[in-house]
């Protein structure tokens, strides 16, 4: 009996052997089978040079298109008109106003010069010159020297409406009248009439550095000192009032100050500027 029981535990464990045996067969083939259709696939790659910088496109160069400028008429242009001559009274004013380095006679001077030059057109030809200009006691010109030009052509209409001047007054103080004229000729900007309200007035000391040392005389050690270092002659007789008579020469000079000179003051201006 017991060797019937051995027999049987013989078997059964052969029969499981073999059927684990059989399980492990069918699952190496099943893998050997995945991994030959995987093989069998086709297998695509694409290779990235990410090195590889694209080509570059040369970039076309646009031809240059050149304007040819045509003259521009006249009457298409911007103009400054030349702004009457001097009156006879005018004249009469300057001849006699000595305040300020006779400023009626160096307004009048170059109102009359420029009234001389003609119309002012937008363009190459205009521009500005500034002229030293020396007149001597009896009104004729002993000296005219162009410091600087922005335009030839406007220096040349300025010179050639110096030297076909009409014969002007006398200088008002009897003396050679020395001064610097700029004349404009363009067609955006002229010269208002200047005022004389406030001629009689001292005028204000500049500024002037306590320790600026112009190198040659003497250098003051003491910061006090320099504080309090004076002004220049010049500078004191500027910031000095007038006396009484001498204020009361320069007022008697001054334009009257009345609502028909504004009036007529208002009527130049508008006439020049061409408002309406």
């Amino acid at each position: 009996m017991l060797q019937k029981h051995k027999l049987f535990a013989i078997a059964l464990t052969a029969i499981l052997h073999a059927a684990l045996y059989l399980l492990a067969f069918e699952h190496f083939a099943s893998l050997l089978d995945r991994s030959s259709k995987r093989i069998s696939e086709p297998t695509v790659l694409i290779a990235l040079d990410l090195e590889r910088e694209p080509p570059v496109q040369p970039i076309k160069a646009e031809p240059i298109l050149t304007e040819t400028r045509q003259a521009i008429p006249d009457d298409q242009r911007a103009f400054m008109a030349a702004p009457p001559a001097p009156t006879a009274q005018d004249w009469v004013f300057a001849s006699n106003y000595t305040n300020k380095n006779s400023k009626g006679y160096r307004y009048f001077w170059g109102q009359q010069v420029r009234s001389m030059m003609g119309t002012a057109y937008e363009g190459t030809d205009e521009g500005m010159v500034r002229f030293r200009v020396e007149i001597a006691p009896d009104g004729k010109l002993t000296r005219l020297e162009t410091l600087w030009a922005t335009s030839s052509k406007a220096e040349q209409l300025a010179r050639r409406a110096v030297i076909t001047m009409p014969a002007l007054p006398p200088t008002p103080t009897g003396k050679p009248l020395v001064f610097e004229r700029t004349i404009r000729f363009t067609a955006f900007e002229s010269e208002a009439e200047p005022s004389y309200k406030d001629d009689c007035e001292p005028e204000p000391v500049g500024f002037r550095n306590p320790f600026a040392w112009d190198g040659r005389s003497h250098q003051e050690n003491s910061t006090s000192a320099s504080l309090t270092s004076t002004a220049s002659p010049l500078e004191a007789e500027r910031s000095q009032a007038l006396g009484a008579q001498a204020m009361a020469d320069c007022l008697r000079q001054l334009p009257q100050d009345t609502i028909e000179a504004e009036e007529e003051r208002a009527k130049r201006m508008m006439a020049r500027w061409r408002w309406k």
